[in-house]
């Protein structure tokens, strides 16, 4: 598979999700009023890094579940982008959201079974495309812990 394919997967998955009027819940603090207007003003095709990637200051962290499988395509497009030197490399961060709360969690159950595999397959890609990133970023065992999760295999 390349990696136009596996993206395509996603977001063939994930076409259908309706996009929130908010991704957070933006009354709680100005924290959260701060990364709803970032992620309000985005599009699937114009998140950047710049506005998730860093693990200190991430929208994701603060996101509904409805906000991140909304999001989730743009997420595996930022996975599949090369480490730039402000941010590193998405993949670990994305593999952080994927296992936040361990299995069975709020994002995942929302998911389809579609997109469950479509995820798990996505994760299957990176790992086997990407094992020189997956180890230096020190992902291996979150990656393998995503996929295990979003394949349905959790390890119990």
């Amino acid at each position: 598979m390349t990696d136009a394919e596996a993206l395509e997967l996603v977001t063939q998955a994930f076409r259908s999700c309706v996009r929130p009027e908010h991704f957070t819940n933006f009354e709680h603090c100005g924290e959260c009023a701060e990364h709803d207007e970032t992620l309000r003003s985005r599009e699937i095709e114009s998140l950047a890094i710049e506005d998730v990637g860093s693990a200190g200051w991430d929208p994701m962290c603060f996101v509904t579940p409805q906000g991140f499988i909304y999001y989730l395509p743009a997420l595996a497009r930022l996975a599949l982008t090369e480490p730039t030197y402000k941010f590193g490399w998405y993949g670990n961060i994305f593999f952080g959201q994927l296992i936040s709360n361990g299995p069975r969690n709020e994002r995942y159950m929302l998911c389809t079974p579609e997109q469950r595999s479509s995820v798990a397959a996505f994760i299957q890609h990176i790992i086997e495309t990407r094992p020189a990133l997956v180890d230096e970023h020190c992902a291996p065992e979150d990656a393998l812990r995503a996929f295990q999760i979003w394949s349905g295999h959790e390890a119990t």
